[in-house]
């Protein structure tokens, strides 16, 4: 399934977005997908794993996502984790970690405090792919940069 979440980061990338994408999962199934949208929308809110949550909203009839697993090509941020808690997910694997803005690598542990509601498993592939994907978007954009200095 990352490899499905893959082809989603591809396909923010042809839109000039950081490429991450995500799958969410029921019964086996992918019922929504998304990608980076929040240079098209100007929004803080268009992370993949949101745009994917609100579709998956959408086709369950329910805000609640009980039983689903999603699969993001890197590390959530504490927005997206958060949302992910309250949407009531199963299990988030994720493809590569994000040191500098990931949820668990900044060690707020938002999936499994006993001090919320609800807690759910958060699982890093380490998928090169999604790493890579990753930097070769940021060593483009910085030559592109260059160039217009």
């Amino acid at each position: 399934m990352i490899e499905k979440a893959l082809c989603e980061a591809r396909k923010a990338a042809t839109l000039d977005e950081v490429p991450v994408g995500a799958v969410f999962v029921l019964n086996g199934k992918i019922i929504a997908r998304g990608h980076n949208l929040r240079e098209k929308k100007q929004s803080i809110l268009a992370h993949a794993e949101l745009v994917a949550m609100v579709r998956a909203n959408r086709k369950l009839k329910s805000w609640r996502l009980l039983e689903c697993d999603v699969y993001v090509t890197l590390e959530p941020c504490p927005m997206c984790t958060a949302a992910l808690q309250q949407a009531r997910v199963r299990h988030v694997y994720y493809g590569a970690p994000d040191p500098k803005a990931g949820a668990v690598s900044l060690g707020l542990r938002l999936h499994d405090n006993s001090r919320l509601n609800h807690r759910f498993q958060m699982t890093c592939l380490d998928n090169s792919e999604c790493g890579k994907i990753l930097s070769r978007f940021f060593i483009q954009a910085r030559r592109a940069k260059k160039k217009e200095r």
